[in-house]
């Protein structure tokens, strides 16, 4: 890869919002794209039912501007490139996401994300904005050592958090219900990725690490963070065998178990390589006596053209499952 990259851009100070207005007008059944620069559903949730909101800095997409709908979020509060939202903006998409029963903002595990959104509560118990919670969500396990999982990143296996809260706070759950929910799927989410070629900057086209052509780097975070350690090129099967056992252990999974899998693409790998890849982890699994309830393969959060993956498991019970089965209807993401 050379050091600067060809993007499709116009100019760099104006890419968050061309993106945006981008977006909405592709899919304006699904959302709309406010003043201030919030992703809101086109449809608001029916009145006395929980908002979800969600902030995170841009340049992941499809998400999380993909996750808003009908089964999803209420509101997608939009960083810049690789940047949490500030406070103030927040704010803003918690007041948009009220409809009557109180507000669950999510935020994933960065040091960012978390400092701007408990400014953001601060904020809103100073203006009585009142009956908002934030939940803290987590998962990547190369991040941190078993016994300190509050210390993980928030990574790729958040996806299920979005997808069973969306539906619960859609069937009418409360407040509390949501933040216990989104609290036990968190619990029962591992996560780890593997990176092949570093992803770019879209402001400036600079790659954003370096990796030999002969190495992978396991356990990469979303915006480049270092992982567990550089690892020889090797085969699909030698990957997942690298990579799945240490995920099992660390719930740990267990014969018996019914889980959830998503293997997210990180930007340019082909869906080829990713059913290659999941035809290890569904004999390893088979072999260990885990059954797989569901199983999403696709782009869901990516640093640009990085070529690499996450895979994640999530151990769900009847109620997660049905969850999982709910309907969702989102720009990106349709489900039932």
């Amino acid at each position: 890869m050379s050091a600067r990259a060809k993007k499709l851009i116009n100019t760099p100070h104006t890419i968050l919002h061309e993106m945006l207005e981008g977006f909405a007008a592709a899919y304006p059944q699904f959302v709309t794209l406010t003043p201030d620069g919030l992703i809101t559903r086109a449809v608001p949730k029916a009145a006395g039912k929980v908002g979800l909101v969600i902030g995170n800095g841009s340049g992941h997409e499809p998400a999380m501007i993909g996750f808003v709908g009908e089964g999803l979020f209420d509101v997608n509060v939009p960083g810049d490139i690789f940047a949490a939202p500030g406070a103030e903006h927040i704010v803003r998409g918690i007041k948009a996401a009220e409809r009557g029963a109180g507000v669950l903002l999510c935020v994933s595990h960065h040091a960012g994300d978390l400092l701007n959104a408990e400014l953001a509560l601060a904020r809103c118990a100073a203006l009585g904005i009142g009956d908002v919670e934030m939940v803290v969500l987590y998962d990547d396990i190369s991040s941190a050592p078993k016994g300190q999982e509050e210390e993980r990143r928030g990574t790729a296996g958040l996806f299920f958090t979005w997808k069973l809260l969306g539906a619960y706070a859609e069937m009418g759950a409360s407040l509390e219900e949501c933040k216990a929910m989104a609290e036990r799927i968190r619990d029962h989410t591992r996560t780890l990725a593997v990176a092949l070629t570093p992803g770019t900057n879209p402001l400036n086209g600079q790659v954003m690490f370096t990796l030999p052509e002969d190495e992978i780097e396991i356990g990469m975070g979303v915006h480049g963070e270092v992982g567990q350690g550089r690892r020889k090129f090797t085969t699909a099967d030698a990957t997942i065998d690298m990579m799945l056992p240490p995920i099992l252990d660390d719930l740990p999974f267990v014969a018996g178990d019914e889980v959830l899998v998503l293997l997210n693409n990180s930007g340019s790998m082909t869906q080829m390589e990713l059913f290659i890849l999941h035809r290890r982890v569904a004999q390893i699994l088979s072999e260990r006596g885990i059954s797989v309830y569901g199983t999403y393969i696709g782009a869901y959060a990516t640093t640009q053209e990085m070529a690499g993956f996450a895979l994640s498991l999530c151990k769900v019970d009847e109620t997660m499952s049905a969850l999982w089965d709910a309907p969702a209807r989102g720009a990106m993401f349709r489900w039932g």
